[in-house]
């Protein structure tokens, strides 16, 4: 008997150790993963989010002049896919730890390489590969939780914003990957399936070869009979080309196989082509 009761005490104290393992409360500071296309690659950021909870931040939870891992807990991590450009500065790809140093007239953004680390206690300035210098802003309504942000994107280019309480700072963030992305599609174009159509929008939008962008997209619209996007990006195409009469046709076509089809978006969008393509 004595046995027994022995064995039901241990099992007790297993099963109440085993649901105290297993107690899961939210956490102070939640966990944000953010991802950005830049260019052909993308940019990451994984950080915890504190949040001001009645408190003093700037020169007081996190006091000026010290190094802040810009966040909560670990250290916050960035990664690039490719080599960048952070405000002017070129910058490899790879991962780091983003460390701040706030004041009231100027922020310092560091890139540390040493991306593994809890908090800013063993950061080591040994181990900085970039530092930049960024003016902070005042914003009018108060951010409750530490925010990071990508802002202001465009093909090749964007910025980071960090963002709490009325203090918000921001980075450049930029790459050139022109002869990359040119290459790739000089290579696809020796492949059975040639990409004309993806090819002459971005010779189109990125100011290039405007007669080899023409040529692709004639290409791309031998046969259609149905893609009346196709046919809009024809029209501007060839009218930038110098083809004004092609351009006329493939935006009067467009407005047919989107009427027929009742598609609103591109009768809208082929009957603004033809328009400029009649200029």
């Amino acid at each position: 008997m004595k046995k027994i009761s022995l064995t039901l005490l241990i099992l007790v104290g297993v099963l109440c150790c085993t649901a105290q393992a297993q107690l899961k409360l939210p956490p102070a500071s939640t966990t944000q993963f953010i991802i950005q296309d830049l260019g052909v690659h993308q940019v990451s950021i994984i950080y915890q989010r504190p949040s001001i909870k009645g408190r003093v931040v700037f020169g007081d939870l996190v006091p000026f002049n010290q190094i802040w891992r810009t966040g909560a807990n670990n250290a916050t991590n960035i990664t690039f896919q490719s080599e960048v450009m952070i405000e002017g500065q070129k910058l490899a790809e790879g991962t780091y730890a983003l460390f701040t140093i706030p004041n009231k007239n100027e922020w310092t953004i560091i890139f540390n390489k040493n991306a593994k680390q809890w908090g800013s206690y063993k950061y080591d300035e040994n181990d900085d590969v970039l530092r930049i210098k960024v003016k902070p802003v005042a914003i009018k309504d108060k951010i409750e939780t530490f925010t990071i942000s990508f802002d202001d994107v465009k093909d090749q280019s964007t910025k980071v914003s960090l963002a709490w309480e009325n203090t918000k700072v921001a980075f450049n963030i930029s790459v050139d990957q022109s002869k990359e992305i040119i290459a790739n599609i000089e290579e696809a174009m020796n492949g059975e399936k040639k990409p004309y159509f993806q090819a002459a929008q971005y010779y189109f939008n990125n100011n290039l070869d405007i007669q080899k962008a023409a040529s692709w997209i004639v290409e791309a619209d031998k046969g259609n009979t149905q893609a009346a996007h196709i046919k809009y990006w024809k029209s501007l195409i060839l009218k930038k080309s110098g083809d004004q009469a092609g351009a006329i046709k493939a935006a009067e076509e467009g407005i047919a196989m989107a009427k027929k089809d009742n598609n609103t978006e591109y009768v809208t969008l082929n009957t603004k082509a033809l328009q400029a393509a009649k200029k």
